[in-house]
């Protein structure tokens, strides 16, 4: 429970709290003089909120995930309301059905809303559900409505989800247990006045922005229906309620207007077919289930799925295990074999993951997921040369894609050469002018540059993963410390004070607010 009022703590001082600013300081939105937030600090928040959710390990970070999230995202952002609006996708690791909006365009997915969904087009529509209420400006008036009560409205929309997501931790003292519950119950509040007032609307243009995007209207109604059942077995102890629903409210109302509002979208491309197994759905007939083929998406929906299975699962062994417990039912498709070979792979069993991908290779032979997934199985089962080949190949082709240059570079840096650290580098670099902001870029650059014996430029990026990490203190150390070194050059020198002069005004603002880095306040 400790972790969630810090988390909380964090995420109210992101959203919720500030005071006129100074040039590089943040804005008090609880102060009764606060202002209507400009486009660069909604941004900053919502760059801070996300690295104090990396910094308690609420995200899952992986290139292929991301790429396939900022692809879906960037898609559905494109053809809203305002294209021109940024917006920051990231993917958080637990199971629950749940996703949320924040100020500066951050939207943040959980794994168990894509496990839950059939098809892309589903995850499609609550994403186009969150950016409609980014783009109506719904995030940004309950800041504004915030700033009336004492405890901001950040509490309710995000401290909740986070609150929830932290469920099953230890428990706390009555103190802290009545605080949170206080601060929960005046956020319920406020988050039921917000949806009353938008979730129709961000229903009505999210449908739209489905619709411009190519993807199908109706999967918004359809996926209404995969919450509802799921509330409806919670009543009977199958499952636990989605916690999109308590800030996201399914009634039947709610889904025949979203089934005629994609009628008159004119939803197509659903196919039909009766189903052997009954469903509770009402407007539905008994055992009708709906099929539907995914040919206008990204193209990585099932192999993504099925990744962020293997991700999200407590272990690469229990991952394993639900692929076995699938493979009693029926034999594993395509995709869930693909699953199972990255579990493989993470559970070191390479050998065995490698032949998985290989059989896979024959019918996908260009897929890039597959070809990253053997490559990195054949490095691990110590066929290197085999290794490289493939992956320099990928590189050749595509030298700024992300996922191809992070997983090649992992790769490099579990030798621990010199050579490797060095051909890392160079693999990287052709990345670096659009990473500021990638903590796991940062991370791999420091360790090749450590292990190609660049110390300097080791410091500074571990000190930029750190920062973009939630560990701003800790930053700000390393860089003060960095600086000192003898073989320091000028321009080095003025990189990290740059960088110390920028980073100081965030610990200032974080110790205010009495949040302190709990490593640093240990020594």
């Amino acid at each position: 429970m400790r972790r969630i009022v810090l988390l909380t703590t964090a995420i109210t001082f992101a959203l919720a709290s500030v005071c006129a600013p100074a040039q590089d300081s943040l804005p008090d939105i609880g102060s009764s003089a606060g202002e209507l937030l400009t486009p660069g600090q909604q941004e900053e928040y919502g760059a801070m909120l996300l690295a104090q959710l990396r910094h308690y390990d609420y995200i899952l970070e992986d290139p292929l995930i991301d790429s396939w999230l900022d692809a879906l995202g960037s898609r559905l952002g494109a053809s809203s309301d305002r294209p021109t609006q940024p917006f920051t996708f990231f993917m958080l690791r637990e199971r629950q059905i749940n996703a949320f909006a924040t100020l500066g365009g951050y939207i943040g997915v959980n794994a168990g809303l894509v496990l839950a969904a059939d098809r892309e087009d589903e995850v499609a529509g609550v994403m186009a559900h969150e950016i409609s209420h980014v783009t109506q400006q719904h995030v940004l008036r309950g800041a504004e409505r915030a700033q009336k009560d004492q405890l901001p409205l950040l509490l309710g929309m995000l401290g909740a989800i986070v609150a929830a997501q932290a469920a099953g931790g230890s428990s706390a003292g009555e103190a802290t247990q009545a605080a949170i519950m206080s601060a929960m119950g005046l956020a319920q509040q406020r988050q039921i006045n917000y949806t009353r007032s938008n979730e129709h609307e961000a229903d009505r243009i999210g449908m739209q922005t489905l619709a411009r995007a190519g993807y199908d209207p109706g999967a918004m109604a359809e996926f209404f229906l995969v919450m509802q059942a799921r509330s409806r077995a919670n009543a009977a102890g199958a499952y636990d309620i989605p916690d999109y629903l308590m800030t996201h409210p399914v009634t039947t109302t709610r889904i025949s207007e979203a089934k005629e509002r994609a009628e008159r979208l004119g939803a197509g491309g659903r196919s039909f077919r009766a189903g052997s197994i009954a469903t509770d759905n009402p407007l539905l007939p008994d055992g009708l289930t709906i099929q539907a083929s995914d040919t206008k998406g990204t193209g990585y929906f099932d192999l993504a799925r099925e990744r962020l299975r293997v991700f999200s699962a407590e272990s690469p062994t229990a991952a394993i295990r639900e692929y076995e417990q699938i493979a009693g039912r029926g034999q594993l498709d395509e995709a869930q074999r693909y699953g199972l070979a990255i579990a493989r792979l993470r559970a070191g069993q390479a050998p065995a993951a490698v032949k998985l991908l290989q059989e896979l290779m024959k019918d996908r032979p260009a897929d890039l997921w597959i070809n990253l997934g053997l490559a990195e199985a054949e490095s691990r089962s110590g066929r290197k040369a085999t290794a490289d080949t493939r992956f320099e190949a990928l590189v050749q082709r595509l030298p700024r894609n992300r996922a191809v240059v992070l997983t090649y570079a992992s790769a490099l840096l579990e030798r621990d050469d010199v050579e490797s650290g060095r051909r890392a580098q160079a693999v990287l670099r052709p990345l670096a002018g659009q990473s500021g902001s990638d903590p796991e870029f940062q991370r791999s650059f420091a360790r090749a540059s450590e292990i190609a014996g660049e110390p300097i430029r080791a410091g500074e990026a571990y000190a930029e993963a750190a920062f973009l990490s939630g560990r701003a203190e800790q930053a700000l150390v390393q860089l003060n410390v960095l600086k000192k070194r003898p073989e320091v050059d000028y321009y080095a020198r003025a990189r990290i004070e740059a960088r110390i002069a920028r980073i100081t005004p965030t610990v200032l603002e974080l110790h205010r607010q009495g949040i302190r880095d709990e490593v640093l306040e240990r020594r």
